[in-house]
């Protein structure tokens, strides 16, 4: 087991600590193969009744998958690796979705990502009202994967095409108005909560004390920022193509100064990551459940991950920080519109297409 993780089992509570906190608990393929191996492990286990995540240090739950060295995989030819890596990753993604014994999950600080691929499958999500959100792939050449399109499918779709192409961290009022966690709670609660949920998983019915603890300690996240605009420029956001999105918000933000700030970063964006991002989400909401979801994101991660922008993306960002890549197609003219639709076209080819 990962050093990474810290496991142990509080009365009938099974915990998965995430340890990595000078990363911010970003996931190595050991910490992966980890919770996988655990969960399998207490399927079958009288004494687990139900599973909580966390994660440790000050900064955050989980900052996301650990692209730095999936990028290392990719610029030295490793791509099998690199797919193995997004493999192993969706598979722990379904099986917390799917898992047969309550998840709970305490999110709070930095949840992006990968962060978001546990946290929002869990089936009882707290967090904090300082919390931020984000699934920042767009900066890095990628798009928005770990099943995030099955959580953010029930959310209206600008809201949830805004939060994806733009990458712009949300608190935790617009993360509710999302969808992607169920609960705010005052940080200095966090400790009663925790043993209370060690409690509850005594308890007859799991999941009726769980939500009574939700009832308990929910308190106003405050305001959304995100979602109001989103909702302002709808129109704009309902479009076929990343392209017409993108110049639209332009357009809008000079009768909306509150859009200006979105429409810079769209403009810096990949453009290639925006219309991944807009084809997938857009698929994704005629899919089925989270499995199928993943099933394509594994198909488009494939091609995605072997793309010029990934590489330089995360290069620009994290490797030497500079924070200026040079896209590859530089403008939306010259982005693989075709191979992108071929990756996830069609619901029937995605559900049967392997996690």
């Amino acid at each position: 087991m990962s050093a990474q993780l810290e496991i142990s089992v509080e009365g009938h509570l099974g915990v998965i600590a995430l340890n990595r906190p000078e990363a911010i608990n970003a996931l190595s393929g050991a910490m992966i193969a980890g919770i996988a191996e655990t969960l399998d492990g207490w399927r079958g286990d009288g004494t687990v009744r139900a599973v909580l995540f966390e994660g440790r240090g000050a900064r955050g739950f989980c900052a996301g998958g650990d692209v730095r060295a999936v990028r290392a995989m990719v610029v030295e030819g490793r791509l099998s690796e690199a797919e193995a890596y997004f493999a192993a990753e969706y598979a722990m993604n379904l099986a917390i979705a799917s898992y047969e014994k309550p998840v709970i999950v305490i999110a709070g600080g930095v949840v992006m990502g990968g962060g978001i691929g546990i946290a929002g499958h869990a089936g009882f999500r707290f967090t904090t009202p300082e919390a931020n959100f984000a699934m920042p792939e767009a900066g890095i050449g990628f798009f928005g994967d770990v099943g995030v399109n099955s959580i953010l499918s029930k959310a209206p779709l600008q809201r949830a095409l805004l939060f994806l192409m733009s990458g712009t961290p949300v608190g935790a009022a617009d993360a509710l108005a999302l969808g992607l966690t169920d609960c705010a709670v005052a940080p200095e609660k966090l400790p009663e909560l925790r043993a209370s949920l060690v409690s509850a998983a005594n308890s007859a019915s799991i999941e009726t004390a769980i939500v009574g603890l939700m009832q308990a300690h929910s308190i106003q996240a405050g305001e959304c920022a995100l979602c109001p605009l989103a909702d302002r420029l709808a129109e704009h956001l309902h479009r076929d193509s990343a392209a017409a999105i993108v110049a639209e918000i332009k357009e809008a933000a000079e009768e909306i100064p509150e859009a200006a700030a979105i429409a810079a970063l769209l403009a810096a964006r990949s453009p290639t990551s925006l219309e991944a991002i807009l084809q997938s989400h857009l698929a994704a909401r005629k899919l089925p459940d989270a499995r199928s979801v993943l099933a394509l994101d594994l198909r488009l991660a494939r091609l995605m991950a072997a793309l010029p922008d990934f590489a330089e993306g995360v290069r620009a960002v994290l490797v030497d920080k500079d924070r200026a890549p040079r896209w590859s197609p530089a403008t939306f003219s010259g982005v693989p519109v075709a191979a992108i639709r071929d990756a996830v076209a069609g619901a029937k080819a995605a559900v049967a297409a392997p996690v």
